[in-house]
């Protein structure tokens, strides 16, 4: 202890303050650590004399002494990466500091005092006492950036803390509210957007974010309100998403406001109304058509008739058809490709290449394979064929090689492959309108819903035709109507479906199927509305069924009806969830979980669970966001090893909602496992599974996987059919189609492609009775996700406009200083052009200006004005 003790002058220390021993020890410890530089002995010196005199009785010393304390603590903090000397040094004398400042009488020293002791307590002050932030209120009321980046940091953590105790205690925040503003704008202008939200957020005051952010920030203050929206609670979440909208409409960034405006399901038409650029308005109307919002286009929008009509016509999504096409040109898949191109036997050695097996079941699934594979392509090798090229290949001969239901399916196939082209579509179905054959007509009704969906038209040629058949005898004819119905108008919530639908669902004498149907196209239609009405009658039809009906599989539908009505709604559910709880046991508990999954659908936020759909419900509400997902990818891995088997049943289809058009390895992996289980439920949803998470993507690993099994089951037909049915789907639309509910860089959540989906998914759970069953057209509702993942490029007149776009993998830049990268391992390619899962293109030229953020769909771009050709 000696040696260290004489070289440092305890002298003047000892007339301070009366118990000098304590210092004298933590300053003989320090210097065990490190023998001090001459220069730091020296600094430590003079802060040593500073302290003294600043305990001094003149106050002209003390201001000086005070002063210079300030400038060396000033000069110090600049850098943080080591606590500060004068900070280090001063740390013995925090305690007689704080003790004398108690002493000093009211002046302006005292808040000069108060300052030095604030910036101190960074270091000294003990977790939770935020000392650091008391002295800032009883300091002076200069600008508190100066003392540097960590000080602020911390003031705005002690801020956080301080509030909630206020809030508890009831006390009055305006000091606190003051010294937020200073510290907000000190972050917007050192970029450090996310810290000040996050304050914000803490002391629930967003709106002043408004007030601050400027052109240079506020996209990134946006991008981090929107991306933590998903993390947030409810009604928090949707408030961060209101100032975002706030922000961008101050800013005139109308495509980010609009897509904002879908999400809270508001202020879409503020957002048309702030501008009188028509260019722009076109951008806005293919925006809201790829979300699927059904929306009349009035004066307020475009006062000029022919303007008006050239709005709805996009919104309307006539234009889907022809933008599609034109990428199929482009990437030259127009030929058409029978199901044996896909099936590809000659690559299968040996066995199950000559499979014998009921040929009716085979038929049936290449009549699927066809539809998904030339989806939206308007012709085919079975059903459009030219009757005159061969004799079998003509389109009434394949139609009549399916049994019995089988016909329905051939039937509305032919709406499939014409996807999204009314004219034709219509035209060519027509025929089968007048065939003596219920199944026929009852197919061709649905492939009229098929055609037209996601389309719509002002003369409703749907509805006119459906109408006619909802009320015949035939239930066959009245659930290929109704599903038509629910497929074309889904989320258009009409007013007159809901009059003629809910009277079937209210009609006592309507077999179980129809009503099921019924209610199931009534949930698909008024998807996310929350309608009172249609629930009641919903929930009247579940009450009314007796114990054998209840039994039935297909009665499982029903609940999920109930579900789509509040799909992605949240809280909304509650009252319809309570009366759930009453209903008979067997199908109490499964409706009360299935309502809660789809409510919190989408939302990232959770609910309670039961078994196969609660796994489901799962999925559904951990899509919300990329780290969710992995998350469940997890548990459910977890749930195959120690779950009963209704519920490994679910798993693999709650993989595939998870992934879906994404085949992620580790998810490819544990459903190619599971393809090969025991439980022949498990590996049937296996397969089906592996066709969800391949949709579209043409994946080579997965079509190898899907062709092993098409041998390895062989003998089994119901299995041989879900193989089929996944490979047509990986393949579908030759690879230029994407069932992901999302869209707009993962940010827009289509409720009708999820609503689609998700009774799909239903269904999967008990496939023997529905889709081996004779319910397999159930199959077609799918194509309500059914969306082009291309990127579309064109000119001020609509015209298709090649430019060279770099695609790569999204980067997340949330947050992220300086102006990163938003894509890595890029290629530049020239529009149109696809986009894979996870990936986001962004334009090679400036010649042009794209008129919204996010390049996907159709985009419009201008010539820019700046740009000078070399």
């Amino acid at each position: 202890m000696a040696p260290p003790e004489h070289p440092t002058p305890t002298a003047p220390s000892e007339h301070s303050q009366p118990p000098p021993p304590a210092v004298a020890k933590g300053k003989g410890k320090k210097k065990d650590d490190d023998d001090l530089s001459e220069e730091d002995q020296a600094l430590k010196d003079q802060l040593d004399l500073y302290v003294l005199r600043s305990q001094d009785a003149d106050p002209g010393v003390q201001k000086l002494a005070l002063e210079s304390m300030r400038q060396e603590i000033r000069s110090a903090t600049s850098s943080m990466t080591s606590v500060p000397k004068p900070l280090k040094f001063l740390r013995p004398h925090y305690g007689t500091l704080k003790s004398y400042f108690e002493t000093m009488p009211e002046s302006e020293l005292k808040k000069y005092m108060a300052d030095i002791l604030s910036v101190l307590a960074l270091t000294m002050s003990i977790e939770g006492e935020r000392e650091s932030l008391k002295y800032r209120l009883l300091g002076s009321e200069g600008d508190i950036g100066s003392w540097g980046h960590e000080y602020v940091r911390n003031l705005a953590g002690e801020i956080a803390q301080e509030f909630q105790k206020r809030q508890d205690d009831d006390l009055p925040i305006d000091a606190l509210m003051e010294l937020v503003q200073q510290i907000i704008s000190f972050h917007m202008k050192h970029n450090a957007e996310p810290e000040a939200v996050d304050l914000l957020m803490e002391v629930e005051d967003l709106d002043l974010l408004v007030e601050h952010v400027d052109t240079t920030n506020y996209k990134r203050a946006c991008l981090y309100l929107t991306s933590s929206s998903k993390y947030l609670p409810a009604p928090d979440d949707m408030l961060a998403l209101d100032i975002a909208y706030t922000i961008y409409m101050k800013f005139g960034d109308l495509a980010s406001a609009l897509r904002i405006a879908l999400q809270l399901e508001k202020y879409v038409k503020q957002v048309y109304t702030s501008t009188d650029d028509f260019l722009l308005k076109k951008q806005f109307s293919y925006i809201i058509a790829r979300h699927g919002l059904a929306m009349e286009i009035d004066d307020e929008i475009a006062a000029d008739d022919n303007d008006k009509e050239v709005l709805q016509e996009i919104v309307n999504n006539t234009k889907l058809s022809e933008g599609y096409l034109t990428l199929a040109r482009d990437i030259e898949v127009m030929e058409p490709k029978s199901p044996e191109d896909i099936y590809k036997v000659h690559l299968i050695d040996g066995r199950g290449a000559s499979s014998s097996l009921d040929s009716a079941r085979q038929n049936l699934a290449a009549t699927f394979v066809n539809a998904f594979v030339n989806a939206g392509f308007g012709q085919d090798k079975l059903m459009t064929a030219p009757s005159d090229s061969s004799s079998s290949g003509s389109s009434g001969n394949w139609l009549f090689k399916n049994k019995e239901h089988g016909k329905a399916s051939a039937a509305a196939s032919l709406g499939m492959i014409l996807l999204w082209d009314t004219d034709s579509g219509l035209a060519q179905l027509d025929k089968y309108l007048h065939s003596n054959d219920t199944h026929v007509v009852a197919g061709a009704l649905l492939g009229i819903g098929i055609v037209t969906c996601g389309v719509k038209n002002d003369c409703d040629p749907a509805l006119a035709i459906l109408m006619e058949y909802i009320g015949k005898d035939d239930s066959n004819i009245r659930i290929g109507a109704i599903l038509g119905l629910g497929i074309a108008y889904a989320g258009s919530q009409k007013e007159e479906l809901k009059m003629h639908l809910s009277a079937v669902l209210g009609d006592s004498q309507s077999p179980l199927e129809v009503l099921v149907f019924s209610a199931i196209a009534l949930g698909l239609v008024f998807v996310g509305s929350c309608n009172e009405e249609i629930a009641q009658s919903i929930i009247f039809a579940l009450m009314e069924r007796s114990e054998a009906e209840l039994a039935e599989p297909i009665i499982r539908l029903l609940p999920v009806a109930l579900g789509l009505l509040y799909l992605g709604k949240q809280e909304s559910v509650e009252a319809t969830a309570e009366v759930s709880k009453t209903f008979d046991e067997k199908i109490g508990k499964y409706c009360d979980v299935t309502l809660m999954s789809l409510a919190y659908a989408g939302t990232g936020n959770k609910g309670e669970t039961h078994q196969g759909p609660a796994v489901l419900g799962i999925a559904l509400i951990a899509m919300a966001e990329e780290l969710g997902a992995e998350m469940a990818v997890r548990s459910l891995e977890r749930l195959l090893q120690y779950g009963e088997q209704n519920i490994r049943r679910a798993v693999p289809l709650a993989l595939g909602i998870l992934c879906i058009s994404n085949p992620k390895v580790n998810v490819m992996d544990t459903l190619s496992r599971l393809s090969h289980d025991a439980d022949a439920d498990v590996s049937m949803a296996a397969i089906i599974s592996l066709g969800l998470i391949g949709a579209g993507t043409n994946n080579a690993r997965i079509a190898g996987m899907l062709r092993n099994l098409s041998s390895y089951y062989y003998k089994e037909a119901a299995h041989l059919f879900c193989v089929r049915i996944a490979q047509g789907l990986v393949h579908l639309g030759k690879g230029l189609l994407t069932l992901s509910p999302y869209h707009s860089d993962r940010f827009l959540l289509s409720p009708m492609a999820l609503g689609g989906l998700v009774t799909v998914l239903h269904a999967c759970l008990d496939m023997k009775s529905t889709i081996l069953g004779k319910y397999h057209y159930i199959l077609y509702i799918i194509v309500l996700a059914m969306q082009p993942r291309m990127l579309l490029t064109v000119d001020e007149d609509l015209k298709p406009l090649s430019v060279p776009v770099r695609v790569g993998q999204a980067v997340d830049v949330v947050g992220q200083a300086g102006r990163p990268k938003t894509i890595t391992g890029f290629q530049t390619h020239s529009t149109p052009v696809l986009l894979a899962a996870g990936e986001r293109a962004e334009l090679a030229t400036e010649k042009y200006i794209p008129l919204t953020p996010v390049l996907e769909g159709f985009v419009i771009l201008k010539k820019n004005p700046e740009y000078h050709e070399e």
